[in-house]
């Protein structure tokens, strides 16, 4: 190629290039909307806004969280999936949205590796198998009373990861219980407090304040996590004796439209890093109920393509059935 040639196609090609570099630097110039598939005042809910919080202080632009529960998170993934991907659309995301739909479901609406970008890990959490005060004082009670009266008992949940974690809870111990579903935890909890359903496994930002006032009691808790609101509280695993329950977790993190430049993926990620590397921000996480962790966009890829295999190993092995 003659020497003019190949300026004027680099020329060209720089020119192209331009404006979405004058884009990307000048982002963020307008409101971004998070986008939450649960309702309000549940661990997503709750990490969302503390975050965003600070996000929009370090961008100079409002961040606006839209809660869209239903169908397991799919209808706000979809919806996101179909967003611009300039970076003014983030999805709050859970282990079900990324993990455990695809592995339940048998249609999808969105496809989580090819529609979206991961951005960071927000926490990782541990949930909590509870009853109303008024019901069993302790798990060995519960299974007694469960082994007592199949078919009799009602469980909430309100993801599959925790229906995930009663269900194999239920085929462990023996019992046969009939489930209720829910959209998120505040519907759940709600329930319980109700006495509409006899125990719920849920996480720990909705439940804490009930636990705390004596309203509810926490009978265990999903894994080796450490909840400081109760130091005592034994795993599901060790208080029942059953290895197979051991090491079940709820996590969320954010996501955004897959294309989304990357130059904007790694500001996201690295002001999470910032505020998760503040104490005090730290402290007002773990007071909810929430264990904040964030990460790469490389180490987000990484778990959920492990969380992926786990989960589908234990799907399979299990024998559980979703709807």
């Amino acid at each position: 190629m003659r020497p003019f040639a190949a300026f004027v196609i680099a020329m060209f090609a720089m020119a192209l290039c331009a404006p979405a570099r004058a884009q990307e630097a000048a982002w963020p110039n307008q409101p971004i909307r998070m986008i939450v598939p649960f309702p309000a005042g549940g661990p997503a809910d709750i990490v969302a806004r503390v975050v965003s919080e600070r996000l929009a202080q370090s961008f100079g632009q409002a961040i606006v969280i839209e809660n869209k529960p239903g169908a397991n998170t799919a209808i706000a993934a979809a919806q996101v999936a179909r967003a611009p991907a300039n970076g003014y659309t983030l999805l709050v995301v859970m282990d079900v949205t990324m993990v455990l739909n695809p592995l339940t479901s048998k249609t999808m609406s969105y496809d989580p590796i090819r529609d979206f970008d991961p951005i960071s890990l927000l926490s990782k959490n541990t949930s909590l198998l509870t009853v109303h005060a008024d019901g069993p004082k302790t798990l060995a009670e519960l299974i007694a009373l469960g082994r007592a009266n199949p078919g009799k008992l009602n469980f909430g949940a309100g993801i599959i990861t925790t229906r995930l974690a009663a269900e194999l809870f239920n085929k462990e111990t023996g019992i046969a219980a009939q489930f209720v579903p829910f959209q998120g935890s505040p519907p759940t909890v709600q329930a319980l407090l109700s006495k509409s359903v006899d125990y719920i496994v849920d996480g720990q930002a909705a439940s804490l304040p009930l636990i705390e006032a004596g309203t509810f009691r926490a009978l265990a808790k999903t894994n080796e996590g450490p909840v400081p609101a109760l130091p005592n509280l034994r795993s599901l695993a060790v208080e029942a004796g059953k290895p197979a329950l051991n090491d079940v977790s709820t996590w969320i993190g954010v996501v955004a439209p897959a294309g989304t430049p990357r130059a904007i993926i790694d500001k996201v990620s690295g002001e999470i890093a910032k505020v998760y590397a503040d104490p005090a921000m730290v402290e007002r996480l773990l007071k909810a109920g929430i264990n904040p962790v964030a990460s790469t966009p490389e180490d987000l890829a990484r778990f959920i393509q492990s969380e992926s295999t786990r989960w589908g190993k234990v799907v399979k092995e299990s024998g559980i059935e979703l709807n």
